[in-house]
């Protein structure tokens, strides 16, 4: 990424963790900047994966890892199913709308990490077949666990932006700049 990270306060994990974790954010969002619905739906690579597609996975998953924390159901159930829907925006869904989500979600999820005792505490992982039996996390691996997540689709969508229109991250960093 073409961003830097501020070194933490001295002793802040959390904050240094939150401060990571935004960044990847950022690297999202940026790639969505100037686009159009139009294009932030399309697919333009042999994969599925589209911009508009990438940011609600991300909100959703970011969403649901906040709330198997705090031990209560995500905002969406995905199963296999159904788990091809979270990479891709409904009729009804807009970019903005998903922009407006994930900064809630990503709101919540800063205020939690923040009021939590301990970064050591931690959570149980759901019974699904792909977690190990009564498995449980701390809050570090959580955030940890949503930076590597965010940073892979960071880098999607930084192929899939210069797919579309050849802008690169550098270019992306200079856009949002001016503002």
């Amino acid at each position: 990424m073409v961003t830097h990270v501020a070194a933490e306060t001295q002793g802040d994990e959390r904050g240094a963790l939150l401060a990571f974790l935004e960044e990847q954010r950022g690297g999202i969002r940026r790639a969505l900047l100037g686009l159009t619905e139009e294009q932030a739906r399309s697919r333009p690579s042999a994969s599925e994966l589209s911009l508009g597609g990438l940011l609600k996975h991300a909100a959703e998953v970011e969403q649901s890892w906040l709330a198997r924390a705090r031990q209560e159901p995500p905002a969406v159930h995905r199963d296999q199913s159904n788990w091809h829907e979270c990479f891709r925006l409904a009729d009804d869904e807009t970019v903005a709308g998903q922009l407006a989500y994930w900064e809630h979600v990503a709101a919540e999820t800063e205020k939690y990490i923040r009021s939590a005792p301990s970064l050591d505490d931690t959570f149980p992982l759901p019974p699904d077949p792909w977690f190990p039996p009564e498995g449980r996390v701390s809050l570090r691996w959580l955030c940890l666990h949503l930076i590597r997540e965010t940073a892979r689709h960071a880098g999607h969508a930084d192929i899939i932006r210069e797919s579309l229109d050849g802008k690169t991250a550098f270019e992306l960093v200079a856009l949002e700049q001016r503002g």
